[in-house]
């Protein structure tokens, strides 16, 4: 169960984000009684084989930006620090029953703009675009560091509707980030001994073939592909998080 979560979370991961929806119910199902903690760090350990993987498969494909991806990357962990120390002070519960209806408004933006992703603009490195995707990636890595559902979407949201960037570029351009963040998450985890090792390094094996998969499908298929992809994944995450906030399947029921 664990091996072909992994899987599917580095192969979704790798095209537009938010393989954690495989992967921690998954562990939450293998291993009931183990500390939350535990499981998201070794989460964390699965995903970062797969992102730093599909990051290298895009970058040899596609070319970005250096300089805006110097201070995404630079302002991402940042971010992610600052919101893993926040979380420690204050409960998140605030943001997850807000983040259903922000995941609707970027949804209803997607559609209602057919061509939204599709072309790929020249981006001029000005300190316009360095303050937008500094602001933007330091307020999107403490919402990962603080809660983290999401934040793949919200990445790509960001590339592809403030700077410019086709959902291939936007695709390429998170899983650098991304992989980042979660780095900065795993500062945190290592250290206070959150990790069964074995389980975290079998997933990342099946992570990261997952991650090599997805990626060259996401090269073949281009923008129009991973705009499905988004359109899916924002959906999945919105009814998601409804029902974590609002408990829809208990009211539907």
């Amino acid at each position: 169960m664990l091996a072909l979560a992994a899987f599917g979370a580095g192969f979704v991961d790798a095209i537009v984000g938010g393989g954690g929806l495989l992967q921690i119910p998954a562990l939450f199902s293998v291993f009931p009684k183990e500390a939350p903690a535990t499981l998201f760090g070794i989460n964390k350990v699965s995903a970062v084989g797969g992102t730093f993987v599909a990051a290298t498969q895009y970058i040899q494909k596609v070319s970005l930006p250096k300089k805006l991806m110097f201070y995404a990357g630079l302002f991402a962990l940042f971010g992610s620090f600052l919101g893993a120390w926040t979380v420690t002070q204050i409960s998140p519960d605030f943001i997850r029953q807000l983040l259903p209806i922000i995941l609707l408004i970027l949804l209803y933006f997607t559609l209602k703009n057919k061509n939204f992703g599709l072309s790929h603009q020249h981006q001029s490195e000005n300190g316009k675009s360095i303050a937008i995707v500094a602001l933007g990636c330091l307020a999107i890595g403490f919402y990962d560091g603080f809660f983290g559902p999401g934040t793949g979407a919200f990445l790509m949201f960001l590339f592809v509707r403030f700077l410019g960037f086709d959902f291939l570029h936007g695709a390429a351009a998170t899983k650098i980030v991304n992989c980042i963040s979660n780095l900065a998450a795993l500062a945190l985890f290592i250290p206070t001994g959150h990790i069964h090792w074995r389980v975290a390094l079998w997933m990342m094996a099946f992570n990261v073939i997952g991650g090599i998969v997805g990626s060259r499908v996401a090269l073949k298929g281009g923008s129009h592909l991973v705009r499905r992809f988004f359109i899916v994944l924002v959906l999945a995450l919105a009814l998601k998080t409804a029902n974590d906030s609002y408990h829809l399947w208990d009211f539907i029921r």
